[in-house]
């Protein structure tokens, strides 16, 4: 199993640098659009490879959707916690009530009714 593991990064690795090979050429990187520039007099242009565009796309793209998905699940993280201490809580009663059940009564036997 580790070695499918192996194979299928070395063929996402391989397809990776495809890309990147094939999109070697230079291109400009704007934050807005030409007409709209012109209203604020700010054009902010970067230049790079069009491989780095892509692949900044997708990883932006992925952070956007764990964080969105982490975000989504909140509600069932809360309900998960708040069982668990609520276990914790009926676990701490039910001893105590065991505890109670056995006072006054001899050590030994008491031991004995609380590991079954």
């Amino acid at each position: 199993m580790r070695y499918i593991r192996y194979l299928c990064i070395a063929i996402f690795a391989l397809a990776l640098i495809a890309v990147a090979l094939a999109n070697r050429a230079i291109v400009p990187l704007r934050v807005l659009p030409a007409e709209i520039s012109g209203w604020f007099a700010l054009n902010p242009e970067i230049n790079l490879p069009l491989f780095l565009v892509i692949l900044g796309s997708i990883l932006a793209g992925l952070l956007v959707g764990f964080i969105w998905e982490w975000i989504r699940e909140y509600g069932e993280r809360a309900e998960a916690a708040r069982k668990e201490r609520e276990i914790r809580r009926l676990e701490r009663e039910v001893a105590r009530l065991k505890a109670e059940k056995h006072e006054g009564k001899d050590e030994v036997l008491a031991l004995l009714e609380q590991t079954g």
